[in-house]
């Protein structure tokens, strides 16, 4: 029952063939066969594991064809894998996966934001910002929007919290671009290729109205389809397909809806967007008994809301302690629950209209205390992101070993109540007293969520006892959707006859046959005749370290990680981190292939877990229950680097020393540059570092000459009132001074300087200034001890300067600031550029904005401390077009990998340079950071402390230009 573990995956001959002939196509690094990745690559968000022979990621749809024509020359069956967020076990193989990496994102807006055309790589909440200028967004709103990529939503038809019915992907599909099974391209916006595929393929849509004609006119059939598609419905083929639509090309686009890569590839779709009201409030409310809440949705059903989240007790209680939550959760009687209730307007008079309708509703129903709707931004935000974390929530509270179950049912609204009772009544009854409620009432839609664990005896057959009452409840007693909206997947696909019958099941399966003959896409996924398929190839999660045992590979993460496209995300780390535990587990019961399993994924996770991890943090601000997979890095680190820490003690020791030798360095470097030119430098580096086994950094073009540490050691005084702030410059802002090339040729600390003095402040530099470390530089590489030594340090350094906190003190780069604020004496007020300026600094100049188009990279710690969106405030305040490149998060360059490991750089940053074209200059707030921007934007990259200084000038020099003028 448990899964194949990939030692036992050595790669079949057929697979071995595969690979010899797509080598001639496709580049190496585009074919992925060792063990570590192809573990790692093949897993998702379900509760079930298969690892592929081999992973596939062509870079357009020719490779794509290429691959799809081997394989089936072969009679290897394929998969598709976009952003595995699937919950049914849809992107899972054990044979050949094919994955969208970094490419296949291409948009076009249509119609002025009326329609949107996207690739299946874009995720999508990118789909939804592209759209923003035009007051619009997709239909589909899936809780993982933010992650999920375009591809997913429409194999897998995604509804969400307010999509509904009406505005999900099969509703809103203008035209598709699909690669069918015989590597044929059919493009139904584009008039020729729909002429030549009538050509060409002529039988098979002739095939598809005839299905259309005997469908419609089989009234018990028709009427069956109709009535189960009034509902949310994912569970089998889009049969909607064959009475809604009577030409062959219609019924074949809105059948790969929701068809989850069983009949062919969507490399592209053109969805009719729908309108994003601006004005928005959200309310959450709460009532005595669930009976008394479905009675309350039912009401709310001919209200003017967008979304109504149901959320049981105990859903309730898993986010209780979540900052923010309302006071109330912790008083609610055992049998409440509640309803997230959002209303939206076109302007601030409609959205009150709605409100008071809306009150008006709940004026019949019985509640706990009143309701009252928020239209703050950020209350509002924080009741979507819980319920939107819900079942990650749920799972990170599961006993360790176990996994999350979700499934995804649908009732039909009027009796909404009594099938929510009866289903509490089932899990009752088979045992699972830690089951949670919650989805989207409004259509009935409800996702039950509880702990599984398959390792004790009789587990399994505890599961599959309560599987088998649940499909039978819903799908059979209530006429409702067992799947509305995850997709069918593996774990359904047993269940789809029972709920359908013979006859729809049936007309799937000739469906299937039409498009797939030989069963080679993603069989097993919709349709199965394998009646144990979803008992079969559990995932085992077993404990690896506390850190991360919370995680339920939600997958969450990714699109924010800086080495998701070189080696692996936060997820896969911990993937693989767990089959390790695994196998260290059995001891003595290893036999030979573990043991070489085991030293295989040890030895690679030391580069694709490790050393390729920037330790940012990021992963945390999208995770749901915070896990900062950096931590188990470092913890890593820690474990592996303890012959270093003698070294790190000595630097630590003779800070002061170590940064002298490192500006030495740069001089040296920097005089190389001079006399032996770019080219020159870049090639006899280069082949220093090969030479040295990747021991030495990789020089940079971009990096800068020495900081000169002289002009923080001159007293400063005051040209105004602003009064006394400590500033606290950077190991890094003190050891890398200005870019060869760029026109601002002061340090970090010359401009901040000039700044506050602008500004009218004192400034305190604190005393033994060199030899003063926040200890980051340490902790990120495990070195804990001096890294807290060092913060210790600092903290009784800027204790002193500030006079125990009376004044504020400012850090000139981000990262530091972060780690100070998570380390340093509460006493302290810690500011980094952006809010010290914004809020103190700002108000005391006067800014002409640069005409000049800018471009902004947010720095992680900026977006871990809350400060993306002040970030861009403060650039539009001092220019007039500033730019920020879409899905660049964190660059990569963490302190010092830009130099040691420059291809996490490269890869997170790739696209930067064709994104800020046009740009004159880019500014952030990491001296590191701007090396690496500068080396792949093509511009030179500064401190926002460079920008606000160039912009601006004293309010009072100002007013006397201006009377000197009068």
């Amino acid at each position: 029952m448990s899964a194949v573990s990939p030692s036992a995956t050595a790669m079949k001959a057929p697979y071995r063939a595969l690979l010899d002939a797509l080598r001639d196509s496709l580049p190496a690094e585009c074919l992925i066969h060792d063990p570590l990745r192809l573990l790692a690559y093949g897993t998702d968000a379900s509760f079930y594991r298969l690892v592929p022979q081999l992973v596939v990621r062509p870079r357009d749809e020719a490779e794509l064809s290429t691959v799809l024509r081997e394989c089936h020359a072969r009679g290897l069956p394929v998969t598709f894998r976009a952003a595995g967020t699937s919950l049914s076990g849809q992107a899972l193989s054990d044979s050949v996966l094919i994955q969208l990496n970094q490419g296949w994102r291409d948009h076009r807006i249509l119609d002025e934001g009326r329609a949107i055309r996207l690739q299946p790589g874009v995720i999508g909440a990118r789909a939804n910002a592209l759209l923003a200028p035009y007051g619009r967004k997709i239909g589909p709103d899936p809780a993982s929007i933010g992650s999920c990529m375009i591809g997913g939503i429409a194999a897998n038809n995604a509804s969400g919290m307010c999509c509904g019915t009406a505005q999900n992907s099969y509703r809103t599909l203008r035209d598709l671009r699909v690669i069918l099974a015989d590597g044929t391209c059919l493009d139904t916006g584009d008039a020729q290729s729909v002429a030549a595929f009538r050509a060409s393929h002529g039988a098979l849509l002739a095939e598809l109205e005839r299905l259309g004609r005997e469908t419609r006119g089989d009234s018990e059939l028709a009427e069956k389809i109709r009535h189960k598609y009034r509902l949310k419905n994912t569970t089998g083929y889009a049969l909607n397909s064959l009475v809604d639509y009577t030409d062959g090309l219609d019924i074949l686009c809105h059948l790969m809806i929701g068809s989850e890569g069983t009949l062919g590839f969507i490399s592209a779709i053109t969805y009719d967007t729908v309108p994003d009201e601006p004005e928005k409030a959200a309310a959450l409310a709460f009532f005595p008994d669930m009976a008394t809440t479905c009675r309350a949705t039912i009401a709310l059903k001919a209200a003017p809301v967008s979304a109504v989240e149901l959320m049981d007790r105990a859903a309730l209680r898993s986010v209780a302690d979540q900052p923010g939550m309302p006071e109330a959760l912790a008083t609610l009687p055992e049998g409440a629950a509640a309803l997230l209730i959002d209303v939206r307007g076109d302007d601030e008079g409609a959205l009150g209209e709605r409100i008071e309708a809306v009150q008006a509703v709940l004026a019949e129903v019985a509640t706990v205390e009143p309701v009252t709707f928020t239209r703050d931004p950020a209350r509002y935000a924080l009741y979507w992101k819980i319920r939107k974390g819900l079942f990650p929530a749920v799972g990170a509270v599961r006993g360790v070993g176990t996994t999350v179950v979700i499934e995804d049912v649908a009732f039909p609204v009027e009796r909404l109540d009594e099938g929510v009772l009866a289903l509490t009544e089932v899990f009752r009854r088979h045992g699972y007293h830690e089951a949670i409620l919650f989805g989207h009432a409004l259509e009935g839609n409800l996702h039950f969520v509880f702990p599984q664990g398959f390792e004790k005896p009789g587990e399994v057959e505890r599961y599959q006892a309560l599987m088998d009452e649940v499909a039978q409840l819903v799908g059979v007693e209530y006429g409702g959707s067992l799947k509305a909206e995850h997709g069918t997947g593996r774990n359904m696909a047993p269940y789809v006859e029972l709920e359908w019958g013979e006859s729809a099941y049936r007309l799937m399966w000739s469906i299937k046959a039409l498009f797939d003959p030989d069963n080679l896409l993603n069989p097993g996924v919709i349709l199965s005749r394998n009646p144990t398929q979803h008992l079969e190839n559990l995932k085992p999660l077993p404990a690896a370290d506390p850190l991360v045992d919370k995680c339920i590979e939600c997958g969450f993460c990714e699109s924010v990680c800086p080495s998701r496209a070189l080696t692996l995300t936060p997820r896969q780390r911990i993937v693989v981190r767990r089959e390790m535990a695994r196998l260290e587990a059995l001891g003595e019961r290893r036999d030979a292939a573990d043991e070489q399993q085991l030293a295989t994924l040890r030895d690679g996770y030391a580069y694709d877990a490790i050393e390729t991890c920037a330790a940012d943090g990021l992963c945390a601000t999208q995770c749901p229950v915070g896990i900062n997979t950096g931590d188990l890095v470092r913890e890593w680190r820690h474990a592996h680097n303890a012959n270093q820490a003698g070294l790190a003690r000595r630097v630590g020791t003779h800070f002061a020393g170590a940064t002298r030798a490192a500006r030495g360095l740069l001089g040296m470097a920097d005089g190389a540059h001079r006399l032996l030119g770019t080219s020159s430098m870049s090639r006899i580096t280069g082949t220093l570092r090969r030479v040295s086994g990747r021991r030495l950094p990789q020089w940079l073009p971009s990096l800068p000459a020495p900081a000169a540490v002289r002009v923080i050691e001159q007293p400063r005084g005051s040209r105004g009132g602003a009064g006394k702030v400590v500033y606290f410059p950077s190991c890094a802002t003190r050891v890398f001074g200005p870019t060869r090339g760029d026109d601002e040729q002061r340090s970090v600390m010359a401009i901040t300087l000039a700044l506050l003095d602008k500004a009218g402040f004192e400034v305190i530099v604190p005393d033994a200034l060199n030899d003063q470390c926040c200890g980051m530089a340490f902790q990120s590489k495990g070195q804990f001890e001096t890294g807290e030594r060092k913060a210790e340090q600092l903290n009784r350094t800027l204790l002193a300067a500030s006079e125990n906190g009376r004044h504020p003190v400012l850090c000139d780069t981000s990262p530091c600031t972060l780690r100070m604020t998570e380390t340093l004496d509460a006493r302290l007020s810690l500011h980094e550029p952006v809010g010290f300026v914004l809020e103190r600094v700002l108000p005391r100049l006067s800014i002409t904005p640069k005409r000049e188009r800018i471009a902004v990279h947010v720095t992680c710690s900026s977006t871990r401390m809350g400060l993306g969106d002040s970030f861009v405030a403060l650039a539009r305040a001092c220019a007039t077009e500033v730019v920020v490149p879409p899905g660049i998060t964190c660059c990569g360059f963490a302190g010092d990998k830009g130099l040691t490991t420059p291809e996490l750089n490269a890869s997170a940053l790739a696209g930067l340079g064709e994104a800020v074209a046009g740009c004159e200059v880019g500014y952030s707030n990491s001296r590191t950071c701007e090396i690496g921007l500068s080396e792949h934007g093509g511009i030179p990259y500064r401190s926002i402390l460079a920008l606000v200084d160039e912009v601006s000038l004293p309010r009072d020099a100002v007013g006397a230009e201006s009377l000197a003028e009068g």
